[in-house]
């Protein structure tokens, strides 16, 4: 794609921001370790280096070899990257004097460069660093200033470089995104082209090329990603794609039929295997949450593996895997940043599955597949379900899982799920489910002493789940749902509501 943009990343907690930025001003770009740079940069109109937890002066720093970039391409360096070109090009770096951390105003802006251009004294900027640059690059002009920070922003004469100090990429930079499109737009010369439609005709065109006439397996699980994966694969290779959508008996309740039908509506060529008993077999007597996850991931791999040998002649397993499962796994491959967790459907299969792996959505993002999705005509319903956890609900029961701790915990989530829909408060959560707590609570229904289930509800807002609040659910809707529950699901006699955020707690119990 002859519109790439390049961010070096040196393990900064932004750098996926950046890349959501450049992507929102319908502009492709791609995250490189800086230790592991592409052989040919020639395919990249311009790159961006990140900024990065390390000290510029510490002997460890990140130190990427720049020769094939610097002055030869439009270069915008932010924070680190900042100081990276001026310490190793004739400038200074040291500790700053006073804290460098927040918002700040920008007092000075040199308006003769179209970088500035739409963007006025007084305009916010967020800064996040210890050192500052005493002394700009040999060269060099200084652009901008804050109060406290002299040299805020500045360019290599006679090169397309331009260096900042704050993060043109977080949400409190209020001129962020046209200080982004000034570069990539006006001095970069980058096309704004990439869309939704682009992705799905240039992505369809790619994979029947790749693929040609041979049969790709794909296992759906009902959310957005596989349902995506699997319509953009179908209108490559229509019928030699092979869905499977497997009831691991831990899905909400009625979901397993209703999804497939969906599917089938869909005109996908669709399997569905109730291997519930299989799983429940496996997972009986097991608390433990990390050996419940591992048991499901195993009998889901024997069960795939068991439908994929009844496709003859299967060549490929297509996967829903999606750009930020690819960032947060990168430490593996060596990349600077820490790896958040790993992902199941990242680094490969079992030796015994000899497919070829197919990723149609490796480089989206969340937003950006259900953009995809909606270009190709998605049902809304389904692009706008709330991410629900690989184990399903074995992960909502804390302690041993049975069939009829399963039972109880699909009709308290079904009347919460129903609730916020008939209430219009559905598509304002990001996700919601409820939680089967190990303990029994004593109660009094008709005069009569009860000792039962407790259950926890949980409703976040959140973007991508990296962080997420806890949603202010109307009482009345509260009270309905709670009363709901108590008189409607046998076994139940006290709810609560979770209202803890991510941080500290995480959205899942387990």
């Amino acid at each position: 794609m002859q519109n790439n943009v390049l961010i070096l990343d040196f393990g900064s907690q932004y750098t996926q921001l950046i890349a959501r930025r450049v992507r929102e001003l319908n502009i492709f770009c791609e995250i490189k370790p800086y230790n592991h740079l592409p052989e040919d940069v020639s395919v990249y109109k311009a790159v961006i280096l990140s900024g990065s937890p390390f000290s510029i002066r510490a002997e460890d720093a990140p130190h990427p070899d720049l020769s094939q970039i610097k002055g030869k391409k439009p270069l915008l360096a932010i924070c680190y990257g900042a100081q990276y070109l001026a310490h190793f090009n004739g400038g200074m770096v040291s500790p700053s004097s006073t804290r460098e951390y927040g918002r700040a105003k920008l007092s000075f802006i040199d308006h003769k460069e179209p970088f500035f251009n739409g963007i006025s004294e007084g305009s916010q900027v967020w800064m996040s660093h210890s050192d500052t640059i005493k002394e700009l690059p040999t060269g060099s002009t200084k652009l901008a200033s804050t109060p406290d920070v002299e040299n805020a922003a500045y360019k290599i004469n006679g090169e397309d470089t331009y260096a900042i100090q704050f993060h043109p990429e977080v949400y409190h930079t209020t001129d962020g995104k046209q200080l982004l499109e000034n570069f990539l737009v006006n001095i970069a010369g980058l096309a704004q082209t990439w869309t939704p439609d682009s992705f799905v005709e240039t992505t369809v065109a790619e994979l029947k090329d790749k693929i040609g006439k041979e049969k790709v397996i794909l296992g759906l699980s009902g959310g957005v990603d596989s349902t995506v994966a699997a319509v953009l694969l179908h209108k490559a290779i229509g019928k030699n794609l092979h869905c499977i959508f497997v009831n691991n008996g831990l899905l909400r309740k009625n979901e397993f039929q209703a999804v497939l039908d969906q599917y089938q509506g869909m005109g996908l060529n669709v399997k569905g295997v109730d291997a519930s008993a299989r799983f429940l077999d496996n997972l009986e007597g097991e608390s433990d949450p990390e050996t419940k996850r591992k048991t499901i991931g195993r009998v889901f791999i024997e069960v795939f593996d068991d439908e994929s040998h009844k496709v003859e002649d299967a060549k490929w397993l297509a996967q829903g895997t999606i750009y930020p499962d690819v960032i947060e796994s990168v430490s593996a491959t060596g990349g600077p940043s820490a790896t958040i967790k790993s992902h199941h459907n990242v680094g490969g299969l079992p030796d015994y599955m000899k497919l070829k792996v197919v990723e149609p959505l490796r480089m989206l993002f969340k937003d950006e597949v259900r953009r995809v999705g909606a270009s190709l005509g998605i049902d809304k319903e389904l692009l706008g379900r709330h991410p629900f956890p690989g184990p399903g609900l074995a992960i909502r029961i804390l302690g041993d899982i049975t069939r009829e701790k399963v039972a109880i915990l699909q009709e308290v989530d079904a009347i919460f799920i129903s609730g916020l829909k008939e209430w219009g408060l559905y598509d304002k959560v990001w996700q919601a489910g409820a939680i089967l707590l190990p303990v029994n609570s004593v109660g009094v229904m008709g005069d009569e002493r009860t000792y039962e289930k407790c259950v926890a509800l949980r409703a976040v807002e959140s973007t991508d789940g990296m962080t997420a609040d806890w949603v202010n659910l109307p009482y009345e809707f509260l009270q309905k749902t709670s009363n709901d529950i108590i008189n409607k699901v046998r076994g139940v006699n006290r709810v609560v509501y979770d209202i803890s955020s991510k941080p500290p707690a995480t959205i899942e119990w387990e």
